[in-house]
């Protein structure tokens, strides 16, 4: 399914000098995953703090273009520059799903949203992911087909917030994008199961 995780590479093409020179000044992609998690969370509370000032969710198309170059950075880091390790790997899972509950739970806090479509798409969003971090365990690979990842995600979510912020968007159409999120993710939960157990199936070697 089409996502714009597939857009990844040439986004850490244009990062490549800057990850250069973060190596060169030391920084580790540990650092990077953990400040991404840690400034999300503060985003989302500072969001959840101030939700009756819809022009506050501004923040969040901001924060996700910023969360989205970190995490590119720390991939790179890991991968390019010999820093990939066990604490990475969990650190990076864990920081994901802890970020995207920060910045997903504001959202019920809006007059007229429905808090159990927003707890839904949150619920659906852990277990999208936990899904692909599966896949490893049943001998495929770590799974990000979409067509809801956490980069169409973070999309959806930063263009839904700008509507808000500047009063484009009224809670009926909020709740309408949140129950299509849904959708979408649970498609791509399946879509995740399926595509994992292919790739098991394809790799066994043929009698």
């Amino acid at each position: 399914m089409p996502s714009i995780y597939q857009l990844k590479p040439a986004f850490q093409n244009l990062l490549r000098p800057l990850v250069q020179r973060l190596f060169d000044n030391g920084t580790t992609a540990n650092q990077i995953t953990v400040l991404a998690g840690v400034i999300s969370v503060v985003v989302g509370v500072a969001i959840a703090c101030f939700a009756q000032h819809l022009w506050v969710f501004v923040l969040i198309p901001v924060w996700m273009i910023l969360r989205m170059a970190l995490n590119a950075i720390d991939g790179m880091l890991a991968r390019e520059f010999g820093q990939q390790s066990r604490l990475g790997a969990y650190l990076n899972e864990l920081c994901d799903i802890v970020a995207d509950c920060a910045l997903i739970l504001p959202f019920a806090l809006i007059a007229d949203v429905s808090v159990l479509i927003v707890l839904s798409v949150t619920l659906l969003a852990l277990f999208s992911e936990y899904s692909g971090v599966l896949g490893p365990m049943v001998g495929a690979s770590r799974r990000y087909d979409g067509p809801m990842g956490k980069s169409d995600r973070a999309f959806v979510l930063g263009v839904l917030a700008t509507g808000i912020a500047i009063g484009w968007i009224s809670a009926l159409w909020i709740n309408v994008v949140f129950g299509v999120v849904a959708v979408l993710l649970a498609y791509t939960l399946v879509n995740r199961v399926r595509q994992g157990l292919k790739e098991v199936q394809e790799n066994v070697p043929s009698a």
